[in-house]
């Protein structure tokens, strides 16, 4: 688990194990997340406004339902400043992915978005099953290549194939032709990995159960540790958002946004902190049970 090459927060690699586990071949879509809501009338968090009691200092403007969306800039913008491409859209939700005025025709088998954890974890409950934790989900998505970069290997495209959808070009502002798709993609579209499992790495980021941590608590000289769980809701919340304490989930996967100049998290070991208030246009999720 983890990788010693990459990012800090994936170090260091180290031995994990897991009990036997199932998890989905694909992640949640369109279609199964509209059947939820139809069997259940529930309402997600970005349909709902916030509570300014939740929120001190909010601006009254932004007391609206909304999701935050990415919206690519036509020219070249630094890469240092996210605000450049995300926008928080009024009316965006997982019915409505691309803002207010789109829907979810055509794009029933795409992975659904604009969920934040607890929407994540309702349909999970729904279905009988529960969100997979960080090693669970790290051991499904390597397909039982030990070790290796990619879910597939130790080339990010080997012989020039594309094995998921992710960000070729210069992000966020020029996407190459040989990017079959804008945003995301039919889940199932790319080759499965080992274990059969489709889209572990690209098209969205995934949520875990486990709360996000620099330290990994799994590192211990004396054993191997059995089922690694992340860090408490406190340790999660980053010092620098203290004003509003959220605690942070840790996504897996990348998505079809990870660029080479940007984010280059499209692998196993890569791990990433979401607030779990956050619904974004690249952000869904699968079960385990």
């Amino acid at each position: 688990m983890g990788s010693d090459r990459h990012y800090p927060e994936e170090a260091p690699s180290r031995l994990v194990e897991v009990d036997s586990f199932e998890m989905d071949e694909t992640p949640v879509t369109n279609h199964q997340f509209a059947q939820f809501v139809k069997d259940t009338g529930y309402v997600t968090f970005a349909e709902r406004p916030p509570d300014p009691a939740d929120y001190p200092g909010i601006a009254p403007e932004m007391i609206r339902a909304g999701s935050l969306l990415f919206v690519r800039p036509p020219l070249p913008v630094s890469t240092d400043d996210a605000l450049q491409w995300w926008e928080f859209s009024f009316g965006a939700c997982w019915a409505k992915p691309h803002g207010p005025d789109s829907s979810l025709d055509g794009i029933e088998d795409h992975p659904v978005v604009h969920v934040v954890h607890e929407d994540a974890a309702a349909f999970a409950a729904w279905a009988g099953k529960r969100l997979p934790t960080e090693a669970e989900w790290e051991f499904a998505a390597r397909g039982g290549l030990d070790g290796a970069d990619y879910a597939w290997g130790d080339e990010l495209a080997p012989e020039g194939k594309l094995l998921a959808n992710y960000w070729i070009g210069a992000f966020p502002h020029a996407r190459a032709r040989q990017c079959a798709f804008e945003r995301t993609s039919p889940v199932g579209n790319f080759p499965a990995n080992g274990y059969g499992l489709a889209d572990m790495i690209g098209n969205v980021w995934e949520w875990t159960a486990d709360w996000f941590g620099l330290e990994h608590r799994s590192v211990k000289p004396c054993c191997v540790p059995r089922n690694p769980r992340g860090a408490s809701e406190a340790e999660s919340i980053d010092p620098a958002a203290s004003q509003v304490p959220i605690g942070r989930k840790v996504l897996k996967g990348g998505s079809h946004l990870c660029a080479a100049n940007y984010c280059q998290r499209y692998r196993p070991a890569a791990r990433y902190p979401q607030p779990v208030d956050t619904s974004t246009s690249h952000v869904g999720f699968r079960c385990a049970a």
